[in-house]
């Protein structure tokens, strides 16, 4: 039986979303096929827990020691939404130690995970993204800036960062001043975008057998003005349509980009692409490179809508990460 080391917690507010999808990976992975260990990361802490007791990794080699015990592990399921399992940190970590994971590589994942320097890539392959500003912490004039640059409404978010953590929608230039303060106290850069009218949609996509699969493209209809963190994460705030209520042919060319982008950014593992589309054209928001799994999650839905249960889903990224065909 593989050992399976399940990572998940982070350095960012996207914390306790990534416990909760840790957990529920380690609920849902085969028990018959793999011995999972929930490592809960937090600074320099990394622990796995029995109960209230605590048993701390070795980051010498990545190992645990368990009473006279010592665990070593056959693969990571990196389940840590932010930094430092989403930005390619992990990864640099354990490429050194030789230890395979489930995601992308510690270039796709520093590249995806910069929403700027991911936007520039994606439009040089050709594909719509919004207009939008980069700015750093301590720049002069930003408010300027982003008036004389953009027109309102605008997005302003942290650059670095996920699940909307910090953003905020911007209607009026009063409403600038505080939306820039909210994302700069997550991030020391920022990334404004205008706002572009249409519906969110998302498509999972992953590799299995040297085959890049496609989820049900995916609607998302927020109750709020938009898909903020309590939208994404409170029940009854969204509501997700699995298939999306749009034609065939939308749905294929929504998975024709995100297939196109999955291959050329170097994906790996399950990852999520959203767009706005106006009724004619899709509009690249993001990929998350680590997307939620917890109960409330979409790549679960889209899986279970695709055919897999969350069980097989967990079972085909691990086997794949270890090239273990059937």
């Amino acid at each position: 039986m593989l050992n399976v080391a399940i990572v998940a917690g982070g350095d960012s507010g996207e914390y306790g979303i990534s416990i909760k999808s840790g957990k529920q990976v380690e609920l849902h992975i085969d028990k018959t096929l793999f011995c999972p260990f929930l490592i809960e990361i937090k600074g320099k802490n990394w622990n796995y827990r029995v109960g209230l007791k605590k048993f701390p990794i070795d980051k010498n080699d990545f190992s645990l020691t368990i009473g006279r015990r010592r665990v070593r592990f056959d693969v990571v399921f990196i389940a840590i939404h932010g930094t430092p399992g989403e930005n390619g940190r992990l990864q640099g970590y354990f490429d050194i130690l030789g230890i395979p994971y489930t995601s992308c590589d510690v270039t796709t994942s520093a590249i995806t995970f910069n929403k700027s320097f991911c936007k520039d890539v994606v439009r040089s392959y050709g594909i719509n993204t919004a207009k939008s500003l980069h700015l750093f912490k301590g720049g002069v004039n930003a408010e300027a800036r982003i008036l004389a640059d953009l027109a309102l409404p605008v997005f302003v978010k942290p650059n670095n960062g996920g699940s909307s953590v910090g953003m905020s929608k911007v209607n009026e230039k009063r409403e600038l001043k505080p939306a820039l303060e909210k994302a700069f106290h997550e991030d020391s850069e920022i990334l404004v975008e205008e706002f572009i009218k249409g519906r969110e949609l998302t498509c999972g996509v992953l590799r299995l057998e040297g085959k890049i699969i496609t989820f049900p493209v995916t609607e998302i209809i927020p109750k709020k003005e938009y898909f903020d963190y309590e939208a994404k994460y409170m029940k009854g705030m969204a509501e997700e349509v699995v298939p999306a209520d749009i034609s065939n042919q939308q749905s294929d060319l929504c998975q024709n980009i995100s297939r196109l982008l999955y291959e050329k950014l170097n994906c790996k593992g399950v990852v999520r692409f959203d767009y706005i589309f106006t009724g004619e054209e899709f509009y690249f928001l993001e990929v998350n490179t680590v997307p939620g799994l917890t109960a409330a999650s979409i790549v679960p839905k889209m899986a279970l809508a695709h055919g897999w249960s969350f069980t097989e889903l967990i079972t085909f990224l691990i086997k794949e990460v270890l090239e273990i065909r059937n």
